[in-house]
């Protein structure tokens, strides 16, 4: 049996197909779930979940998305894409997707979707390693916290002078008022 790889063959109406699944797998956050027994409510639920987190949500073609990682060059994704088969996406938020599908099982306790995988910065990363992503602050929660590091150093240094100017200004009046009494 030949080791070579063999070249697959798309019909041109799939490469559209093909080409979103490219774009969906190079966002900066990308969770891929298996769904089995999932029922219409729990379903609408866990849109909603993903529609709050700004996360794009599609049920997807496991042979074109295949395609499409191996395109990308993402290792090992070919062997995860069996049964059915759905993929949390978010363009500027590598935790959205995360933080969404651990929102979803936390409310509903639910054993209808199973995290299979993550990609982060193109590299395929195992269950335990989206869950950690998960616990993650977002990314404008991050960005408050910079910015409320950056302020605290400015903000202790605004209320120092402004007690020295109180306490001059207490003195200033001490003195007017012993002047005044004398």
């Amino acid at each position: 049996m030949s080791k070579e790889k063999y070249e697959v063959k798309v019909r041109p109406e799939k490469i559209a197909v093909v080409d979103e699944m490219k774009e969906k797998l190079s966002s900066e956050g990308v969770v891929l779930i298996s769904y089995n027994k999932l029922d219409v409510a729990s379903a609408m639920k866990l849109r909603r979940t993903f529609l709050k987190h700004g996360v794009q949500y599609s049920v997807i073609k496991n042979t074109l998305t295949r395609i499409a990682a191996e395109d990308l060059g993402i290792e090992g994704f070919h062997d995860l894409l069996k049964g059915p088969s759905g993929l949390a996406t978010c363009k500027d938020d590598a935790v959205a997707p995360a933080a969404a599908i651990k929102e979803f099982l936390k409310e509903t306790k639910s054993e209808a979707i199973q995290i299979k995988a993550g990609v982060l910065d193109g590299k395929l990363i195992d269950p335990k390693a989206v869950q950690a992503l998960a616990d993650l602050p977002s990314k404008e929660q991050l960005l408050g916290m910079v910015a409320a590091t950056l302020l605290a150093p400015i903000t202790g240094l605004a209320r120092a002078l402004n007690g020295n100017i109180q306490n001059l200004a207490y003195a200033l009046e001490a003195v007017r008022k012993q002047k005044e009494s004398a």
